[in-house]
């Protein structure tokens, strides 16, 4: 484990994302609300938050910090949709992690909700798309 405690506590910020490829019809339920299963939307922004803060515990020798905010923003796209989460906190390291596996678990959530009704709906593209803070500043995709 990378020993930061000589480094300074910085606001940090991280924003992630994962995409949900779902069909035209699954799209349209999914963002009408019209699912077997209940609010996807709303489950899923639950187990992105809930993912964010068990990262440590599922990415090795990832440091355990504390989680100052998170959003969870759910939108269509026309491959379905885009789970976007933005983590924040004031810390001796960055809280990439938390907000890559936010967005990765908010998609699977999704994908859970929709299985039934979309065999094909896949999960893919989990990427950071901005940081700032600590030592090296920012950077954005």
């Amino acid at each position: 484990m990378v020993d930061v405690g000589g480094k300074d506590v910085s606001a940090r910020v991280a924003v992630a994302e994962a995409i949900v490829e779902l069909s035209a019809e699954v799209k349209r339920r999914l963002f009408n609300g019209d699912l077997p299963k209940g609010d996807a939307l709303g489950v899923a922004r639950v187990a992105a938050i809930m993912a964010a803060k068990q990262t440590p515990a599922l990415v090795p020798l990832c440091h355990p910090i504390a989680i100052d905010g998170i959003d969870v923003e759910i939108d269509e796209i026309d491959e379905g949709a885009r789970v976007r989460v933005t983590a924040r906190t004031t810390a001796k390291t960055g809280i990439e992690m938390e907000a890559m596996t936010a967005a990765a678990i908010g998609a699977v959530a999704v994908y859970d909700m929709v299985k039934g009704l979309d065999r094909a709906a896949s999960v893919g593209s989990v990427r950071l798309l901005h940081k700032s803070g600590g030592k090296s500043g920012d950077w954005s995709r």
